[in-house]
């Protein structure tokens, strides 16, 4: 077995989504899912089939994310795993409705942070072990830092 470390390659505050499902209809169903939630995000979707033809499927309603989750899930090259760009809304907009996906198994991340991969690879082909999502913590936040997140949750409307 070979332990290999991919970054996620992707403009650096655009959001995504990282997770695992099992089945080849797992492409539209992620779609609708999100649809469904907010017609109004841009997305691009692709999943890494694990049999048969062993393709990239993909779906989207913005063709430049389509384009950064098809080159993203290829370089993972992870069967059935699924990876979800975001523009004009939030991964937590949408994490549940995917979460309630019959195919999805897992979600590893949903972060716009730099981001790597840690993938194993046999022999039979490559599955995800975890990911590594942003910097190493620093210390404990402030009364400051409290004040600060506080406020910056109500400004983006996440807080009343």
């Amino acid at each position: 077995m070979e332990l290999i470390v991919i970054p996620i390659e992707k403009p650096h505050d655009m959001n995504f989504i990282l997770g695992q499902s099992h089945f080849i209809k797992s492409v539209e169903d992620i779609h609708e899912a999100i649809v469904n939630v907010n017609p109004s995000i841009k997305f691009g979707v692709a999943f890494c089939e694990a049999s048969q033809k062993a393709l990239v499927r993909f779906s989207g309603n913005d063709q430049q994310l389509i384009e950064i989750a098809q080159k993203n899930a290829l370089n993972l090259a992870c069967g059935h795993s699924f990876i979800v760009f975001l523009e004009q809304g939030f991964p937590l907009n949408i994490l549940n409705a995917l979460k309630l996906v019959n195919e999805v198994v897992n979600i590893f991340c949903a972060t716009a942070n730099e981001t790597q991969v840690i993938v194993a690879e046999t022999e039979q082909g490559r599955g995800i072990l975890g990911v590594i999502d942003g910097e190493k913590t620093k210390g404990i936040e402030s009364e400051n830092d409290i004040t600060e997140r506080k406020s910056f949750l109500r400004k983006i409307g996440y807080k009343l």
